[in-house]
């Protein structure tokens, strides 16, 4: 987007100056007057000016620029919440918002969005333009909330929803990066012994001429051809994990993956149940901001961050548009326990789906975080078992021989 210097007048009588990006002058000077100065002069900024007020300076790729994050999202939307609960005007809002914002990428999507609602938008069209930024589910209780005239009301529970889904992948993370880095360290002692640690050992056994036991064969032997060939198996690593990359990349591959990942021993309960977890908040959301179940479940879907758990949840959605009861439709997707399908099938007597929906979520919620907190001891037996193991292959294969040397100098 170009950039233009400008000058103006405050209200107050001061005389102004700065750079701004628009699309065109006028762009630029809706901005001014919206944030309250009067401008007297705007022409195109040169480079100089640009790089002064912090712009890009140039038009080479910028590998390190600012990106638009979660975080810039989840504050954006309690910010406007609480700007329009107190009665400013939307574009004075998004105004003020676009002055204070520190990232240069949240004030370009500011001063879109507000260009895009001077031409007479909506808000959530606006939103719309940005799809990498905001989510389907957020597009729709946006639009749910201008429909309903609860736009505010909207934003602060949609600002809780962000907290929450936030909070539950930071969970899912954590739990898999303890096992992930034992994992990682196993592999790199397994490449430090055996390219460095064994070949020592396999110099001293060749001098003696004895026949030297079974595992110390196969040792020496995988140890000869990591030293050989360890570049074409840092090659084959690499390849491995860009076909996987790919893999997941497409539709096929990340359903597949979502299943499998559900289904890893200790994390993929913890995974499974910050997913669902994530669904009955979403849901129970939409459907307290007035969403039909139908749509409800179809932005749902959307925004689990599961493929697996996104294909059962949009046959879930297509019973319920053929007539079926959420409750019928749940029980077919075998997604669910017992305990949570007995809490909606109550809701949806009482009338109170979304409600029982929020319950569910608080229950997988206080779920995981147990499962977070009693992880370690869930995982130290098994890694006592394949340290154990590593270390009997390695006392097999490179002690024994040492402790006949005896015997074999005598025999020398």
């Amino acid at each position: 987007m170009p950039a233009f210097t400008y000058r103006g007048r405050t209200g107050a009588g001061e005389v102004v100056n700065g750079v701004l990006e628009g699309a065109t002058p006028g762009a630029v000077a809706d901005l001014l007057f919206g944030s309250g100065v009067t401008p007297l002069e705007i022409k195109p900024a040169p480079a100089s000016a640009l790089k002064k007020d912090g712009g890009s300076g140039g038009s080479g790729l910028n590998f390190f620029a600012p990106q638009v994050l979660h975080v810039d999202i989840l504050l954006f939307t309690r910010q406007l919440y609480t700007l329009m609960k107190a009665g400013v005007p939307i574009m004075r809002a998004l105004a003020g918002l676009q002055e204070s914002s520190g990232n240069p990428a949240m004030k370009s999507l500011l001063g879109s969005l507000r260009e895009s609602l001077d031409s007479g938008r909506e808000l959530s069209v606006s939103l719309a333009r940005h799809p990498r930024i905001f989510t389907p589910f957020y597009l729709a209780m946006v639009r749910v909330g201008e429909m309903t005239g609860r736009l505010e009301e909207v934003l602060l529970r949609l600002f809780d929803h962000m907290e929450f889904e936030r909070f539950m992948r930071e969970q899912v993370k954590s739990a898999l990066r303890y096992p992930s880095f034992v994992i990682l360290a196993m592999v790199a002692a397994m490449f430090v012994v055996n390219i460095w640690v064994i070949p020592a050992f396999a110099k001293v056994f060749s001098g003696f001429g004895a026949e030297l036991p079974l595992m110390t064969r196969i040792l020496i032997g995988f140890s000869n051809f990591m030293v050989d060939w360890w570049h074409l198996l840092l090659g084959t690593i690499a390849a491995a994990g860009f076909a996987f990359k790919s893999w997941i990349g497409t539709v096929h591959g990340r359903y597949l993956w979502d299943k499998i990942k559900m289904r890893i021993p200790i994390a993929g309960k913890i995974v499974r149940k910050a997913t669902l977890a994530r669904f009955a908040r979403s849901f129970a959301l939409a459907s307290r901001s007035g969403v039909p179940v139908i749509q409800a479940l179809t932005t749902v879907a959307q925004t689990v961050d599961n493929a697996f758990i996104a294909d059962k949840v949009e046959r879930m959605r297509d019973q319920v548009e053929r007539g079926e009861s959420v409750l019928r439709a749940a029980i077919t997707s075998r997604a669910f326990t017992p305990v949570v399908l007995q809490m909606i099938a109550v809701g949806e007597e009482s009338g109170s789906l979304d409600e029982m929906m929020e319950e569910i979520s608080a229950m997988y919620q206080s779920e995981v975080e147990y499962e977070l907190k009693t992880l370690s001891q869930q995982i130290e037996p098994i890694l006592i078992v394949a340290l154990g193991a590593m270390v009997l292959v390695l006392a097999l294969g490179i002690f024994l021989p040492l402790w006949d040397l005896g015997g074999v100098a005598m025999k020398k």
